[in-house]
This record gives structure tokens, sequence and C-alpha cells, in this order.
């Protein structure tokens, strides 16, 4: 007998990771049924989907349903249905236990499972291997049957195997893993589904946690997303936790939802001490607006919180909705400013989805909200927020993305707001039209590499800084955001092999980069934060040239006389001629930087 558990992905990356499945496939460990789990993607069509599930005859086959999937899982579905109407179909997951009456009037699946799995699917694996019914077991629910609240979720959450120690997913064949530290939430905000039904939160043991994170750190992880909704709730956990990672996976950069409350100095600095990054629902800036949506907001609080990670040099970003209720194309726009005014690392801009079994689902009528009512069910309008409003917030959600996200315009992009007396939002909304007069309006962030996002990045600030009042500040800006461009192309490239002995021929190293400036680079950046127009003042032309690489995970910046810049061109020329050549150096200089070359790995030998 076989069970087959469908994860529907948006793409392949590394978060695509079966978790929900291999949850109940661990929890059902020991049944007489074999359980496969089976990886798609949304690009993948339902029939392809269908005909690979077939292959092996299922008795069963179960979906794992989210708002993303939700459609292409009742297409593969209904597939099966018409073709193979033997083979049991069943699902679960968020949008089934918000959407219960709704997924069964669909007459696709035969039961869906509502409410956390566990518990659920071991007793449908041991009725199934008895040739026992399942329509009475508690959380499985038939079309035509009585909806009943979910079955209460397990206290101890232990008593689920780790699908990692177990190796129901395979942590030296995954780059990516999604790690859940704890279930449910203690907040109630209107437009989001967690806490509804299930109040408070459930922990997986410390224990357990630091047994999996020794096992990421000997395994082939690179990246973990953690997916607890508020990972700092506990102060005292939190930073139990972020010690052990400190100690035990040093080299893995792991991803946190965290609230800003709840943020102190000390955890700030235990994040900065960690590769890491942090995800901050921020969602609006006007408090009017948050507790029409069951949220509250302290600006100075959230302020000073944020200050203390710009302090730690701790890597966040935030998350802003637009289209809440009460919100305005103008207030969003208030928002964006007072967001990018603290420095994040990135934003995430998205709209207004009115997800079912939300509180404001119940009141969106009420409050004069329209939303489409297919995934992913999002907003068309408000009173206050017009179609036309939606999609100029669109427009400049786009032009975030490319612009300061893509463009990891964080070190400057302040500082060029200032130079030219702007709002940040105005400087992207200016972008946005530019973008669309440039590559037409349907154009995203993703159809860009980052090279060529730093080239539109450079000929819109060429547009920019065009007036005479603010023309004499454009070199100065376009080396900073040179600079800075090359340091994350380097901070983020592949490691360079070491040297290694022998006659093997000299080259630059792949993360290197070779960079020419108008001003000394240097020198900019010894102050700081940049003042576009002090240096201005302050600061000459000298010009300069560097190169910037990465030795012992730090990026470096040295910078070059002409001599080495001809001889490190000369080398990544791939030049057989005696290195000195046409540099103006002497055979002991030239050899004398191969070496210090080779040992801060500027360049290597292949």
């Amino acid at each position: 007998m076989l069970i087959k558990l469908v994860s529907i992905h948006p793409c392949p990356s590394p978060q695509s990771i079966p978790l929900a499945g291999a949850f109940l496939k661990a929890y059902a460990h020991g049944c007489s049924v074999s359980i496969d789990l089976v990886d798609f993607f949304l690009v993948d069509s339902a029939a392809t989907c269908a005909a690979k599930l077939v292959e092996s005859l299922p008795t069963a086959v179960g979906f794992s349903v989210y708002v993303w999937n939700y459609t292409l899982i009742c297409e593969i579905a209904s597939e099966l249905k018409r073709a193979f109407p033997t083979i049991k179909l069943f699902c679960g997951g968020p949008e089934v236990t918000a959407s219960t009456e709704s997924v069964l009037k669909r007459g696709i699946f035969d039961f869906v499972i509502v409410g956390e799995g566990e518990v659920p699917f071991l007793s449908l694996c041991q009725s199934l291997s008895g040739g026992g019914e399942y329509s009475d077991i508690p959380g499985i629910l038939l079309p035509g049957s009585t909806l009943v609240p979910a079955p209460p979720p397990l206290k101890d959450l232990d008593v689920i195997p780790s699908p990692y120690l177990t190796g129901v997913i395979d942590t030296h064949i995954s780059t990516g893993i999604l790690w859940q530290l704890s279930r449910g939430c203690s907040f109630t905000c209107d437009f989001c589904f967690d806490s509804r039904g299930i109040h408070g939160v459930r922990h997986f043991s410390l224990n357990r946690l630091e047994a999996e994170l020794l096992h990421f750190a000997a395994s082939a992880v690179t990246q973990v997303f953690v997916l607890d909704s508020t990972f700092n709730l506990d102060k005292v956990r939190a930073k139990n936790i972020l010690r052990m990672i400190r100690k035990s996976a040093p080299d893995i950069h792991f991803h946190f939802e965290v609230r800003s409350e709840f943020i102190d100095r000390d955890m700030a600095a235990l994040f900065a001490q960690i590769a890491c990054s942090l995800q901050i629902g921020l969602q609006s800036a006007d408090r009017e607006v948050l507790k029409l949506v069951g949220r509250s907001f302290n600006k100075a609080d959230f302020t000073a919180k944020i200050g203390l990670l710009n302090e730690s040099g701790a890597v966040f970003g935030f998350d802003l909705i637009y289209g809440l209720p009460g919100d305005t194309l103008n207030g969003f726009c208030h928002t964006l400013d007072y967001a990018l005014s603290l420095y994040p690392n990135h934003l995430d801009i998205f709209p207004l989805s009115i997800l079912p079994g939300t509180r404001l689902a119940s009141r969106g009528a009420v409050l004069g909200m329209q939303w489409d009512a297919n995934p992913p069910y999002i907003l068309e309008s408000t009173d206050t927020f017009s179609p036309g409003d939606m999609a100029a917030a669109a427009d400049l959600a786009t032009a975030c993305d490319i612009f300061y996200t893509r463009g990891k315009a964080v070190a400057w992009f302040n500082a060029i707001i200032h130079a030219l007396g702007m709002k940040p939002s105005a400087v992207l909304q200016n972008f946005s039209q530019w973008l669309i007069t440039h590559r037409g309006r349907t154009v995203k962030e993703t159809d860009f590499s980052d090279d060529e996002i730093w080239e539109l990045q450079q000929n819109f600030l060429k547009h920019l800084f065009k007036p005479n009042s603010v023309r004499r500040f454009l070199p100065l800006v376009l080396d900073l955001v040179t600079y800075h461009h090359h340091y994350a192309e380097v901070l983020l490239a592949p490691l360079s092999p070491h040297a290694v002995t022998g006659s093997a021929r000299l080259t630059v190293a792949p993360s290197a980069r070779l960079v020419g400036f108008t001003y000394d680079i240097e020198e900019l950046l010894e102050y700081g934060e940049p003042q576009i127009p002090w240096m201005f003042e302050n600061i000459r032309q000298s010009g300069s040239h560097v190169v910037i690489y990465r030795n012992d995970g730090m990026v470096c910046t040295e910078s070059l006389a002409n001599e080495y810049v001809l001889l490190l061109k000369h080398i990544q020329d791939g030049n057989v001629m005696p290195p000195e050549t046409g540099t103006g150096l002497t055979v002991d200089e030239a050899n004398e930087f191969i070496v210090f070359a080779l040992l801060e790995g500027i360049i290597v030998t292949t």
C-alpha cells in the first residue's frame, strides 16, 4: 500500500523543502504503509504532474495546500479523479483548514484533513492498511459531513520524530532547510490565519533543536529558514538558540521573522554575531491603520529597537502591506519613507490578501473592501484605496524591489535622498516612471541580472542628477554606487579556491574585482555614512584603482598603483609573457606583489 504526499513549491529554491509532508511521514513511521514525498513546482503542468503520480499506482495521494498552489493542486486532482477514480485523493494545510467547506464542495477530494495533520494522518494510515473506515477519524472530513472543529493539537511536539534526524529529509543533498522551532502564534492580526482557533505557542525542546543544528552543520546545509512567526517572542529561549547557533553552526546563514518590541541590546548583538537576516513585519507606520487590523504600533519604540540592530550591524528588512483598511496611497508612501529612513537591507512589499477564515474576511464588506474571491485573494480596492491607487502602489513596490532591494542600495540610498532634497517614495516613483518609459509596464525584478540592475541604477541616477543644482554631485554618487555594487558581488560570489603549488597558471580570483573610480574611494569610505554635499566640498577628485576581494570571509579593498593594476590585468588576460613586461615593474617588484596577492586570495592558481 502506497501513499504519495505532494508538495508544490513556488519555484526551485533553497526553501523548496516538503516539510509538512516530512512531518507526516516521520510521525507515521512504523506503519505498514509506504509513504513517498513528491515535489512539483508552479511551472509544472497538471497533466505532467498527474502522470508522474500514477506511475506506481498509489492507494492515495495527499496534497499540502497553500494559497499559492491551490489552483494547480485542484487541476492535478481533477486529472487524477477523471483518469483514476479508484485512487483516494485528500488534502490538508492552511488553505484547507480556513476554507474546508468550499474545498469539499469542489467534489474533487474524497476527504480533507483539518488542523495539524500528524495524528489524523497516522490514524488514516492505520485504517487504510487494515482495510478499515476513515470517516470517523477526528480531523478527517468527507463531502457532505458536518463541519467540526479541528482536533486539539499535540501538546508535546517532540513526539513527532525529527524529519532531519530520521533521514526523511536528506540534509546532505539539500543546501537549504526549513526549520520549525515552534508552532502557533500569540498575536491576533486580522489579516493572518496563524492564530485562528489555536492561541499560544508550543515549542520543540532545546535538546532536539541542538541535535538538529549539529546535524545541519555536519551536512550540506548552507541556509536555514526559520518558520516561527515570531522567533524572539520568548527572549530567553531566543537568546539560548542564538548562542547554540553561534557555537554549533557558525557557517550556516539563518533567516528569522522577529518582532521589534522583543529586541534588546543583547539580542541585537547576538544576531550580529551569527550569519543571519531578520524579517520584521512593520506593515504600516500608521498606528490608526494598524489598529483596524488588530495590531499596535509605538513608533518611538520601533525606531529605537531598529537603531539597536543598526548599531550592532545585524542585517534586517521589513514587510510592508499596501491596501490595508483605512490606508491611502499617500499613507503608504509615508510608510515607505519611514521604513527606508531606518536603513533596512531589503523591503518586501505586498498587496493585502483577504484570506478565508480571517477576521478581515468576515469584516471586509463592512470596511468597504473588494477582493478577488479566488486564490491568492488579492485586494482590488477599498473606500480609501482605489484600483488606480493599488496599481500605483504595485509600481512602487516593483521599483523598490529593483532599485533598492535587488540593487543593494542600503549603504548609499539615504545619502542621495538627502543630496537631492527628495523623499524616498518620490525617488522611487520617479524611477518607476523612468523604468516604465524605458522598459514597459510589465517589467519585474526577476527580468534583470545584478549587473543589469547596476546599469539601470547608473543610468537613472544620471537622469536624476541632471539638473544644474545637483549635477556636480554625480561623479561622487556613481563612485559610491559602483563600489557597493562590486562589494556585494564579491561578498556573494562563490569562494575562490586556495592557491596551489607547482607550475599551475596564475589567474585573478573569480570573486575579485578590479575597479576604477573618479575619487579616492578609500578616502570616501573613511567617513562612514556618506554626506554627499560635504564630501563634494572637502574631497578632491584624485582618481583611484582598487581591487575588491574576499579573504577569510571578509571583503577587503586594496588601493593599487597603476603598475600593479597593469600587472593584474596582465594576469587576468592570461598573458604568458613575464608578468613584469609592460608594467613598469622590476622582476622583484612583480614577484613580491604576486606572492602578496596569492596569500590574500586576489589571484589563484589553476
